[in-house]
């Protein structure tokens, strides 16, 4: 690997997507091992030289030698592109260009929801603005692919469910609107962020019943497989409510509603 010198990629330590690939620019030699700094570790140099706040949003690159400074995209195109000059090249061709800038953005305004840190509501902490059409296009994101999972798991539960997108859909809009409603007062300014880390746990319930998918499983393993999942969503939404410094309502509000719509599902397919 060529190694880009003379650079500083700022990093969000509190992140571990951010960390993961920051620090496998440095193995892999495309950094000089002194290549990245944490964002809350800032040398004066650097501070003085990054947009603080434009730095939370997108990651950094600083540039030693013209004292400059690039962001987001364009410092991991600079970085790959250093080793592999044709998968830059590939990556600036438009219509490409312009998704791979979407997806960072996505990414990037989301992660404190994706990945939340108990360090996150310090005031130096490396935290994105909201966004609002990012956070929006997550949760459509969520509930489309969720959607279409639980539409082909369900007919396993043998609670002669059919095949029904729609359903599900609508069962994962109810819980937005739900919570929105029941908590709003509560959260205060704190709804998108919740609402965000709710999608997540979500998210990972859907990704955790992709393997019942492809197992020839009867209605009784199904259930007690889906019994797991429920029981680590459930988990998860207590850990992130505590990482948010929430109390218990969040999570009672959340399991109310799971087990209405269980029990609705139940007596309409008696």
């Amino acid at each position: 690997m060529k190694t880009l010198k003379n650079h500083t990629l700022i990093y969000d330590n509190e992140c571990p997507m951010c960390n993961i690939y920051s620090k496998g620019f440095i193995k892999c030699g495309m950094l000089h091992e002194n290549g990245r700094e944490a964002f809350t570790d800032l040398s004066f140099e650097n501070k003085d030289l990054i947009d603080f706040n434009r730095a939370k949003n997108e990651i950094a690159l600083v540039d030693h030698e013209k004292n400059t400074v690039i962001y987001g995209l364009e410092s991991l195109l600079l970085i790959i592109g250093n080793s592999f000059p044709k998968l830059e090249k590939i990556a600036r061709i438009q219509p490409l260009h312009w998704f791979f800038k979407k997806l960072y953005s996505f990414v990037s305004y989301n992660r404190k929801q994706i990945i939340p840190s108990a360090k996150d509501q310090h005031e130096e902490a490396c935290v994105p603005d909201f966004n609002l059409k990012y956070r929006l296009a997550y949760f459509a994101f969520v509930v489309i692919f969720s959607g279409y999972i639980l539409s082909i798991f369900s007919p396993k539960l043998g609670l002669n469910l059919t095949q029904n997108f729609w359903r599900e859909f609508a069962i994962c809009c109810g819980q937005i609107v739900w919570q929105t409603l029941i908590l709003k007062t509560y959260l205060k300014e704190k709804i998108w962020n919740y609402l965000g880390n709710m999608m997540t746990v979500s998210l990972i319930g859907t990704l955790l019943l992709i393997p019942a998918l492809f197992l020839n499983i009867n209605a009784n393993a199904s259930v007690i497989y889906f019994g797991i999942v429920v029981f680590v969503m459930f988990s998860e939404h207590l850990r992130r409510s505590r990482i948010l410094k929430l109390n218990l309502f969040p999570t009672i509000s959340w399991t109310v509603f799971r087990l209405t719509v269980l029990a609705v599902l139940i007596w309409m397919n008696l």
